[in-house]
């Protein structure tokens, strides 16, 4: 059965500095290095003339850097394949989808943002789910990484407030 989290985060950093930021290159290869230390690859950044951005990252997740709880599980290599797509609105939001798809085991993942302005910045409400199709121990491993989610997006989001910052003072 997938296991849903929600998240809600706020930032100072303004919706349009956020957006502005996931439609830059070189922020993704930051937050890829900062987060993974070079395991994840920019496959695609593309941003429409609406605004819309869509960025496609791949992490390579050998079998000696997979979770302890998937080890147990999966003898080979995964790789885990996010794509996400952040639309501004007319109402001075973006709305983001996002779709984890894990190659070489039965899991999957997504979820929905909103990213919208607040007095003093933004902020980000996530709802997602994840699902790992495997008897016994499936529901283990979901609630693991709804976890590890929930307590990774918000250190991504400080992230990206602290990119922002560093490229301001400059």
């Amino acid at each position: 059965m997938p296991r849903s989290f929600e998240i809600v985060f706020e930032s100072p950093a303004s919706v349009e500095q956020v957006h502005s930021a996931f439609g830059s290159r070189d922020y993704w290869l930051a937050r890829n290095a900062e987060f993974d230390g070079g395991a994840k690859t920019l496959d695609s950044l593309t941003v429409d003339a609406d605004g819309a951005v869509r960025v496609v990252v791949t992490e390579d997740l050998r079998h000696g850097a997979l979770p302890g709880i998937l080890t147990k599980v999966y003898r080979g290599d995964l790789n885990i394949v996010t794509t996400e797509v952040w639309t501004p609105t007319s109402d001075g939001r973006v709305t983001g989808d996002i779709d984890v798809a894990v190659v070489g085991a039965p899991g999957r993942g997504g979820g929905t943002a909103v990213l919208q302005p607040t007095g003093s910045g933004s902020r980000m409400d996530l709802t997602g789910t994840i699902e790992f199709k495997i008897p016994l121990v499936g529901g283990p491993i979901e609630s693991f990484l709804a976890k590890e989610f929930a307590q990774g997006i918000p250190a991504i989001q400080r992230f990206t407030a602290e990119w922002l910052g560093d490229r301001a003072g400059k």
